[in-house]
């Protein structure tokens, strides 16, 4: 398992058994760990001492785990799984337009989590790590991506994505046309090999699809989605 040593998570979760019991949790997985219970203290916490991860809650008192993120991502990006009780997908989306990288919904596994944890810290090491080389820029059809800038236009506009958004546009957009499998998807872009994931794949998709254009990203039912530009 990757080291842990000095790596700091900040759980944001008002019901403190939750908190607890996740704090433990990462606690035991060689974390540090610091728990708030609220939207202005996540700020705030956030801002002083800034975390290598935030688990979020999204329904807190003060003001709710979106508006933590947008605020939190604004002042310096930082790798988010949020946690929602509730299952409509226009909560989820919202969640991962403002810069969430991951959800999970209650009730939820600890492993699990822990093992969410690991991911988005083991994403960010290889981002951060990156050869350079290779094309800076992929041009396909409309579509241009400049990887060394992390920019996307569409038809001579810029598009803002989340970092995760980029990482999975990139990823389809190296093997254009060709149908990518969510489970290797939610490996190579997450770093998550258990499918129990994928619902995750499909609201990134969706938010690609919002940004960019419907028409981009073909949907094969059962396996997967493929970037549909011109080679």
């Amino acid at each position: 398992m990757e080291t842990t040593a000095e790596r700091r998570v900040l759980v944001v979760e008002d019901d403190r058994a939750i908190a607890d019991a996740v704090a433990a949790r990462l606690r035991a997985e060689g974390f540090l760990v610091q728990v708030v219970g609220d939207g202005p203290s996540a700020v705030e916490s956030a801002r002083q001492d800034p975390p290598d991860a935030i688990v979020l809650d999204v329904m807190l008192p003060g003001f709710d785990g979106l508006e933590v993120c947008r605020r939190i991502q604004a002042e310096r990006p930082t790798p988010v799984l949020m946690l929602t009780a509730r299952g409509e997908e226009t909560d989820l989306l919202v969640g991962l337009a403002v810069g969430a990288d991951d959800y999970m919904a209650k009730p939820f596994s600890m492993r699990e989590l822990a093992a969410r944890v690991h991911a988005l810290l083991r994403r960010v090491n290889k981002v951060a790590v990156a050869p350079k080389a290779g094309p800076p820029t992929l041009r396909l059809g409309d579509l241009e991506i400049n990887q060394a800038e992390r920019r996307v236009l569409r038809a001579g506009a810029e598009k803002h994505l989340t970092p995760t958004e980029f990482d999975l546009l990139v990823h389809l957009a190296r093997a254009p046309r060709t149908v990518l499998p969510r489970e290797r998807l939610l490996a190579e872009v997450w770093g998550w090999a258990d499918a129990s994931g994928t619902r995750t794949v499909d609201s990134h998709i969706k938010g690609l699809r919002r940004k960019l254009g419907a028409d981009l990203i073909r949907t094969v039912h059962g396996v997967g989605y493929a970037l549909e530009v011109d080679r």
